[in-house]
């Protein structure tokens, strides 16, 4: 709880304070919608993947690459959701209530598959390093792309603004996907160089993000 608490009002105050005001239906639903499957995430995690948990909380990134773009991303995401909180207060946007759930919806299922994916993958990290004894997983999700989890947080990323009924908000984050590129093109040199047999993963699984596409 110490870590999913702040996080819910750290965004939440990026949402309401620019919105001034907590009439704003659109930010309760998304942030039930996002912190509820969270917070079951969280506890689920604390009994029974604590290690992985350890890991994904590591946030001591070594790559100065890496730090960069995780700064850039970081602050594209506060630039969205304050964006939002202020399209709320003066009215920019007018986004329909179907379209508003069904963003929360499609953000749902991002964060699922993240999940799943995460699950799946016992070396996931928030940071590129490569473990002692770490093998290639090559089952599940990672059979069809090299990134799953990339494409997982792109689909959840790119579908919070509408969620929160702005459109305008979806300026910011259209520089997310490009930033992840970046980031796992980064990784997969980092995986070349440290993980034995990561060559031939790439060959057996050509697609990094989207099936068919790249």
């Amino acid at each position: 709880m110490r870590i999913v608490i702040p996080l819910m009002l750290i965004m939440g105050a990026m949402v309401f304070i620019p919105a001034g005001t907590l009439d704003f239906w659109e930010g309760w639903v998304f942030f039930f919608s996002l912190f509820t499957p969270m917070f079951f995430v969280f506890v689920y995690m604390i009994r029974h993947e604590r290690r992985l948990l350890e890991k994904r909380m590591n946030v001591n990134e070594k790559r100065e690459k890496q730090k960069f773009i995780q700064l850039f991303n970081t602050l594209l995401f506060v630039a969205s959701m304050t964006t939002a909180g202020l399209d709320h207060r003066y009215g920019w946007s007018h986004v329909p209530f179907l379209l508003v759930i069904a963003s929360d919806m499609t953000m749902l299922i991002g964060y699922y598959f993240f999940i799943k994916t995460m699950l799946h993958n016992k070396y996931a990290s928030r940071v590129i390093e490569v473990r002692k004894g770490q093998k290639i997983i090559d089952t599940g999700p990672y059979a069809v792309v090299r990134h799953p989890m990339y494409a997982a947080g792109i689909l959840m990323y790119m579908f919070i603004p509408v969620a929160l009924g702005s459109f305008w908000a979806m300026i910011p984050l259209l520089l997310i996907p490009a930033m992840l590129i970046f980031r796992l093109l980064d990784e997969e040199k980092a995986l070349i160089a440290g993980l034995k047999g990561y060559k031939r993963y790439m060959k057996k699984v050509k697609y990094r993000l989207f099936p068919g596409i790249w």
